[in-house]
């Protein structure tokens, strides 16, 4: 028995040296270009961790499957040559049952650039054979390649010895363990890498049935271009498959395939199946010595604690519990860093405007520029708290439980647990949670997830919340203040999305996409505690994010609002109030206020909002509150910067009322002089924010991943549309019910 490698983290273990081999598959010569290598591995093996550790991006890592599903790449740090890192999807195969998997397949069989010069393959050492059916695979197909042995920290802690010296010698691989989460530990990867650039291709083949390994012969030598004996089993064993297409993409002949599979069918041979026992029967031989488990079998902390949440009872009571709690977080814990930062943002604005001259560019810089912007930087709290509890979600590995417990909620809707994770990511946006879902393989439940993402309430929905809830829905708590009115409200705001998601998802597994479920099979990873690195950097890239949206897309949109807000401004509108001030003998302020009602009347905003106030006034909205919903296509936190250009035109009202919230609370509708913003219209104006479709980025995502614009067109008429209705019965009962 070779010494154990599981004690040390950077004993590199080699195989037998390789001699260079000429043709298509020789090794890559030593050179000064850029060489590309392939991350590849199982879905939650630290693959996107490993990536960061080698290359110092910062790049979203989280403890359940699913979460690159694009082709990350980045320069290797510590290299003497330039080295770059695909970060590859993560695949339990090369027959591929979903879109990340096929990238995978394509790029390493050389169908899509970039083609690796090496693999870097990562394995799980918790749990080898699983992740040895597709290093079986990937060994295939002609690359050089490096194993690096991961989680060897948590193999330790479950009793797991893995000898990585014997693992090399029986694979003819250089094998380093390492802790993808520690950098130093990965270090020793970086000459590895750069010594296997240089190798030859390994010699591995798992042995197949004599009848499967002719079949396979049979196609490649009928294929006009070079095709791999691996690319070959890959289409026997995958009829109607991204392999078989592609097959037929290089000229491959049908008669020949056809021939191919009826042999194996007389010879009583199913590709699949057989491919499956013969790779598990050469991981058996492989691993046979070279994993010593000090421990004997039985249950784990883990093991105890999962039979708690993951409860058909106990597991949903927690998980309501835990989103609760989140939201009171997000709304309580916030809110003394919310209210300084509204506050330093009105004193900012107070003392650049008496640097300025009255005019147009004083309003310009304190109303439209600090005043929008501004507004919605206060929500940037909440923001970053909603992403640091989602972070420790993920990393700790409830995600996974989760995503597992709600599969059993899931099915009667036609979808799986699969859809849960892009779902639940859609509550910080839906453009990344969209683009998640190319990890569902099955298109019809593909389709649907995407199509029902915008519903969940988003990070951008949530400052519309929080302003309406504050300024509107009385602060009430029970239970000693664990129990609050606000909260829950925030809660059901949340849950409006999801409750109309249902019936959303029944209609279109019942006609758009009908046909038969498909099955769910989820890892579990380990508990284990969250990583401070990581839910900082997800904070530092979701606030990032914010505030460059803030900077950009919503200052462009609010100066324009502010202008048509602001233009023009006639000189017959003074004069005409100067002839009723010395009649009304009204004070200074009392003009100014007045006259910047009479000149917001007289904009073309003003104008807009009068269109379609006939349209909105059924939802107890006037012109204000229209222009705002009509603003906020961009993004939907605009509304926030529009409501603060519109409410903070007159100065009077600034002195007045210094945040927006009250700002709000004062507005009036013009003919009655009643107050504009009661509970019902708080409550509608955030159930249409909540159902609506009032995001560009969303809707072109859609039809980017659907390839159509039909179903982005299709998702903002039917939300929209749902919104209407859906805030009109709610203003309805509001006034009906006397609130």
């Amino acid at each position: 028995m070779h010494p154990s490698a599981s004690g040390s983290t950077t004993n590199i273990s080699a195989g037998p040296a390789a001699t260079p081999e000429h043709g298509p598959n020789a090794a890559a010569p030593a050179s000064s270009e850029s060489a590309a290598i392939a991350l590849v591995g199982n879905p939650n093996v630290g693959k996107t961790a490993l990536f960061n550790a080698l290359t110092g991006y910062r790049r979203h890592v989280a403890n359940y499957p699913g979460v690159s599903v694009d082709l990350a790449r980045g320069p290797v740090r510590g290299a003497s040559r330039t080295l770059e890192v695909l970060d590859l999807p993560g695949t339990y195969s090369l027959t591929p049952a979903s879109p990340d998997e096929a990238i995978v397949c394509d790029v390493l069989c050389g169908h899509a650039p970039p083609r690796p010069a090496a693999i870097l393959a990562i394995v799980d050492a918790t749990n080898l054979p699983r992740n040895l059916y597709l290093l079986s695979q990937v060994l295939e197909v002609g690359l050089p390649a490096v194993i690096a042995l991961n989680m060897i920290d948590a193999a330790r802690a479950r009793g797991i010895e893995v000898d990585a010296r014997l693992l090399a010698e029986r694979l003819g691989l250089p094998v380093v363990p390492v802790i993808a989460t520690q950098p130093e530990t990965v270090a020793p990867l970086v000459p590895v890498l750069e010594s296997a650039l240089r190798a030859a291709p390994p010699a591995t083949r798992v042995p197949l049935p004599d009848a499967l390994a002719r079949a396979t012969s049979a196609l490649v030598a009928s294929a006009p271009a070079p095709l791999q004996p691996a690319k070959a089993l890959r289409v026997l064993a995958d009829p109607d498959g991204h392999s078989e297409k592609q097959f037929f993409k290089l000229g491959g002949d049908r008669c020949v395939l056809a021939e191919a599979r009826e042999a194996l069918r007389a010879a009583g041979i199913d590709p699949g199946p057989a491919e499956v026992r013969a790779r598990y029967a050469w991981i058996d031989r492989i691993l046979d010595g070279v994993v010593i488990r000090n421990l004997p079998p039985g249950d784990t902390w883990s093991d105890r604690i999962d039979r708690l949440l993951t409860h058909r009872v106990a597991g949903v009571a927690a998980l309501a519990a835990l989103l609760y709690a989140a939201f009171y977080t997000i709304y309580a814990g916030a809110q003394p860093l919310m209210d300084a930062i509204d506050g330093g943002v009105g004193w900012l604005g107070l003392r650049i405007g008496e640097l300025l001259p009255a005019g147009a560019l004083r309003s310009l810089v304190a109303e439209g520029v600090l005043g929008g912007v501004g507004g919605v930087l206060a929500f940037l709290p909440q923001i970053l708290t909603l992403f640091a509890l989602i972070a420790i979600l993920e990393d700790c590995g409830y995600m996974a439980r989760a995503a597992f417990m709600v599969d059993r909620l899931m099915r009667p809707l036609g979808l799986s647990g699969r859809a849960f994770i892009p779902l639940l990511s859609s509550f910080a946006c839906a453009v990344p949670a969209i683009m998640g879902a190319r990890a569902i393989g099955d298109r019809r439940e593909r389709f649907i997830t995407i199509l029902i993402a915008p519903f969940m309430s988003c990070s951008a929905r949530l400052p519309v919340y929080t302003l309406l809830i504050g300024a509107l829905v009385p602060a009430h708590a029970w239970l000693g203040g664990w129990v609050r009115l606000d909260a829950l409200v925030m809660l059901g705001m949340y849950l409006v999305g999801v409750v109309f998601a249902i019936p959303i998802a029944l209609l279109l597994r019942k006609t758009a996409f009908a046909g038969p479920s498909t099955g769910f099979v989820l890892e579990l990873p380990g508990y284990k505690w969250p990583r401070l690195r990581t839910v900082l950097q997800r904070m530092y890239l979701a606030g990032w994010s914010f505030v460059v949206r803030a900077g950009t897309v919503i200052l462009a949109v609010n100066i324009v609002v502010w202008a048509l807000g602001y233009f023009p401004r006639s000189a017959d509108a003074r004069a005409a109030l100067e002839q009723q001030q010395q009649a009304a003998g009204w004070d200074d302020a009392s003009f100014e206020s007045q006259l910047a009602g009479a000149y917001l009347r007289e904009s073309y905003l003003g104008r807009l909002g009068r269109v379609i106030e006939p349209a909105i006034e059924p939802l107890g909205w006037d012109w204000r509150i229209g222009i705002g919903v009509l603003s906020s296509f961009p993004a939907r936190e605009v509304v926030i910067a529009t409501l603060g250009t519109i409410s903070n035109l007159g100065e009077e009202t600034d002195a007045r009322s210094p945040s927006l919230r009250s700002a709000i609370q004062a507005m009036t509708w013009e003919d009655t002089g009643k107050p504009l913003f009661t509970l019902p219209v708080a409550l509608s104006l955030m159930v249409f924010f909540a159902l609506c479709a009032q995001c560009v980025s969303t809707l072109v995502v859609i039809g980017r991943e659907t390839h159509s614009w039909m179903w982005p067109c299709a998702s903002f008429v039917g939300m929209t549309t749902l919104a209407y209705l859906v805030a009109w019965g709610t203003s309805a009962a509001g006034r009906a019910l006397g609130l």
